[in-house]
C-alpha cells in the first residue's frame, strides 16, 4: 500500500454498524426520464445510503424531480452548478460523502443500481480499496450495440494496461466504488468525461488493490441521449499519458 495511506485502514474490513453505509455521487444532466427511477432502486437496496446528485445545469425537470424526492428522503441531497461538465459534477459531490464507501452512479439508468451490493462486497470483506464494474468481463446482461465504442474501450483499457501494468478490462466503466478516504485522497481536475481516465491513472499509479466485478449494461444509443463521443476517446488517451508522467502523489 503507499505510504500516503493512513495505516488505519489500509487492509482492515470496512466496520458497519447494521446496513452498510454507502454515498451515492450522482452526476445529472436533462436525465428527467429516468433520475427518479435511479433514485427509487437506490432506497430499494436498503442499505445505509446518502444520496448526493449534483445537477450540472439540466434544462429539462432533473433537478425539480429530485428536489421533490429530496423533501420526503432526507439522506437525498440536490446541489446545483451550472453545465460543466461530468467530472466537476463528480468533484463536487465527493466534497460531500460522509459515509465509508463512496458509488459513482450515472443517472441515465445505463448501470443497475442493484449491482451495487456486488460492488462494494471486496471493499466491505477489507481487500479492495477500489472496485470497478466491468461490463466486459462477462456473467451479465450486456446490450449489443455500437461496435466501435467496444473497440475504443478496449483500446484505453489496453493502454492504461501498458502505461500503468494493470489488468483492467473496462476503466472506462461508469461504476466504480471506492473507499471515501481513498476517492479524497485523489488529485481530480478534469471537468469533462476526462475523469474516467483521470480517476483510472491516479488509482493505478498510486498502487491502490483494484477490483473488477461483472456488471450489467443497458446502454443508450444517441437517439435514446448517450453523450460521450470519439472526441471524448481521444482526450482519455491524452489524460492517461498526462496522469502517467504527474509528479508526486
Amino acid at each position: 500500500m503507499p505510504a500516503n495511506l493512513p495505516k488505519r485502514w489500509r487492509r482492515r474490513p470496512v466496520r458497519f454498524n447494521e446496513r452498510i453505509g454507502v454515498s451515492f455521487l450522482i452526476p445529472a444532466y436533462n436525465e428527467a426520464a429516468t433520475i427518479g427511477e435511479v433514485l427509487a432502486r437506490i432506497d430499494a437496496l436498503g442499505l445505509d445510503a446518502q444520496i448526493v446528485v449534483v445537477d450540472d445545469g439540466s434544462t429539462d425537470a432533473t433537478a425539480s424531480i429530485v428536489e421533490s424526492y429530496a423533501a420526503g428522503h432526507p439522506h437525498v441531497e440536490l446541489l446545483r452548478q451550472p453545465n460543466r461538465g461530468k467530472g466537476s459534477a463528480v468533484r463536487l459531490a465527493a466534497t460531500r460523502v460522509r459515509k465509508e464507501i463512496a458509488v459513482i452512479q450515472d443517472a441515465d439508468m445505463e448501470y443497475d443500481p442493484t449491482d451495487v451490493i456486488a460492488l462494494i462486497a471486496p471493499i466491505e470483506q477489507g481487500v479492495a480499496d477500489v472496485v470497478y464494474g466491468s461490463r466486459l468481463s462477462g456473467g451479465a446482461p450486456q446490450r449489443a450495440y455500437m461496435f466501435w465504442h467496444l473497440i475504443g474501450n478496449r483500446f484505453l483499457s489496453l493502454l492504461a494496461g501498458v502505461l500503468f501494468n494493470t489488468t483492467l478490462s473496462d476503466m472506462e466503466t461508469g461504476y466504480k466504488a471506492f473507499r471515501s478516504e481513498v476517492l479524497a485522497s485523489l488529485r481530480l481536475t478534469r471537468d469533462d468525461f476526462g475523469i474516467e481516465p483521470e480517476i483510472t491513472g491516479e488509482i493505478c499509479r498510486r498502487k491502490l488493490r483494484i477490483y473488477e466485478m461483472p456488471i450489467a449494461y443497458y446502454g443508450r444509443t444517441y437517439a435514446e441521449g448517450k453523450n460521450i463521443t470519439w472526441r471524448d476517446g481521444l482526450i482519455a488517451v491524452w489524460v492517461l499519458f498526462a496522469v502517467r508522467l504527474r509528479r508526486g502523489l
